[in-house]
């Protein structure tokens, strides 16, 4: 019988695996990696503009990613760099026209395979996923703040 442990960490690295593949897919139509469409949709949702800390904070990314990241999208003419005479971490980041019309596609077809994998899943269920997946991160978080417990 294969434990709780097992199963847990099995599900969780096929969902990223396949959401990761998913990503890719989608990406390489415009020129992009997979891992460029969580900071679009991030970006998205800031019309305003986001810093990089801010962005590795929502993201759970480190600084070096998104140094690596953003200059490659705004080469692609999706970001642009706001403060140009500040650094990475003082200036402010935002998508421009192009750059809001690739990540209001990314939306659109996120929310389609989400949609399409969930099909399956009552309304119920589904509030009850999210509430017990939330209580699981929250859990891992202070677990990693204090460390696992000796026993």
């Amino acid at each position: 019988m294969v434990d709780r442990f097992e199963q847990f960490s099995l599900a969780i690295m096929e969902i990223s695996r396949h959401w990761h593949k998913l990503a890719a897919d989608e990406m390489e139509n415009h020129g992009l990696k997979g891992s460029h469409a969580v900071y679009l949709l991030t970006m998205y949702r800031y019309p305003e503009g986001i810093t990089a800390p801010r962005l590795c904070e929502i993201c759970g990314k480190d600084k070096s990613d998104v140094c690596r990241m953003m200059p490659i999208l705004e080469e692609k003419g999706l970001v642009k760099k706001e403060g140009v005479h500040q650094n990475l971490y003082r200036g402010g980041y935002k998508l421009t026209q192009e750059g809001r019309t690739v990540a209001e596609y990314v939306r659109r077809r996120a929310a389609l395979a989400v949609e399409l994998a969930g099909r399956d899943i009552t309304p119920e269920k589904r509030e009850i996923f999210y509430e017990v997946l939330g209580t699981i991160v929250g859990n891992l978080r202070e677990i990693i703040k204090d460390g696992l417990p000796r026993q």
